[in-house]
């Protein structure tokens, strides 16, 4: 065989296997979900089946600071205004703003910056994913400004999930080896006795009786941000930069706190942060989102996303209606709109 026609072969089987593995790309679902997208994996084994609901977009929009007699200080669990509907369908005005516009709004001016953002509400809600809290109350010891006015959104900064439609496929974004990597790696969970870790950030977990809380084919696993884990519990000292926060900045307007518990937490280590939840309680900083997601999980099928960090819409309305009744304890009736 001359040179050539080895080369020619080379080639011509290079091209068939690359042309194969397109195919496969093709005919795989773009990834709908953070953990399923970061971990490689594939949402026909990973991804949510059970529709999402819906509610009235005229309750998916926020109010100006001005206006609010509410501002949520929240992360990405706020960002779609779900779970905030609740409160707006009840009559309450709610603003939204984000840690991660400011790296950290815990500062020393937090009262003056409050006042210089004209909000004259009622009452401030600071939520936070378990796993970030820490973090964020210790970057607070260290500031002294809040480095950028407040700013607030009208619209959601993120729109609702939901199944991906018809038009989903073929797929015209993906890479050639998307698809055969994610199946690959998804048989690799299959056989594997053993926990593994995808691309550094996905774990995917072992679920003793997973198909009772969630709608993916593979319901015995779950994958589980590693950071769930990695970032450590929260602690008596996180209480502590909390109430001490709080000690020094709700003369004038109340606080609640309401802390997310991990996806990781709720499913598979209830007790991860113990201390600080049990102190929590005791403090009465805000409502005990733990027992909630305890009691929720249980009877709400994809309580969180199977593929994702975060609440499933259907989480995030049961978190809504929790919210109201906890709001209500602080202001029992709306106030009055001015004319």
């Amino acid at each position: 065989m001359t040179l050539a026609k080895v080369w020619l072969r080379i080639f011509v089987i290079g091209y068939v296997l690359v042309f194969a593995m397109w195919l496969v790309s093709l005919t795989t679902l773009p990834p709908y979900g953070d953990l399923t997208r970061i971990g490689h994996l594939p949402e026909e084994d990973f991804g949510w089946t059970k529709p999402a609901p819906t509610i009235d977009p005229s309750l998916l929009k926020a109010s100006p600071v001005k206006d609010a007699d509410i501002l949520v200080i929240g992360d990405s669990f706020s960002m779609t205004l779900y779970w905030q509907a609740s409160l707006v369908k009840a009559g309450y005005r709610v603003a939204t703003t984000y840690w991660g516009q400011y790296g950290t709004v815990m500062c020393k001016d937090f009262d003056q910056w409050i006042e210089r953002s004209g909000f004259k509400g009622k009452l401030i809600i600071f939520e936070s994913v378990e796993r970030l809290l820490d973090e964020r109350t210790v970057d607070g010891q260290h500031c002294d400004k809040v480095v950028k006015p407040l700013e607030a959104r009208l619209d959601p900064f993120v729109a609702p999930a939901k199944l991906p439609g018809p038009d989903a496929l073929p797929n015209w974004t993906a890479r050639f080896d998307t698809g055969p990597e994610a199946y690959y790696n998804a048989w690799r969970a299959r056989k594997s006795p053993v926990e593994l870790v995808f691309n550094k950030n996905t774990q995917l977990r072992a679920l003793p009786n997973g198909c009772n809380y969630f709608s993916h084919k593979e319901c015995e696993k779950l994958p589980v941000f590693i950071d769930d884990i990695r970032n450590g519990p929260l602690t008596k000292d996180t209480l502590a930069r909390i109430k001490a926060f709080k000690d020094s900045h709700s003369a004038t307007i109340p606080q609640m706190w309401i802390v997310i518990p991990n996806k990781n937490t709720v499913y598979l280590q209830p007790d991860f942060s113990k201390d600080f939840e049990a102190g929590f309680r005791e403090a009465r900083l805000g409502p005990d989102l733990y027992a909630f997601a305890r009691e929720m999980y249980p009877k709400v099928m994809d309580f969180y996303f199977p593929n994702d960090t975060h609440l499933s819409m259907h989480g995030q309305l049961a978190l809504g209606e929790h919210m109201l009744a906890a709001v209500r304890e602080v202001l029992p009736v709306p106030p009055a709109k001015s004319p």
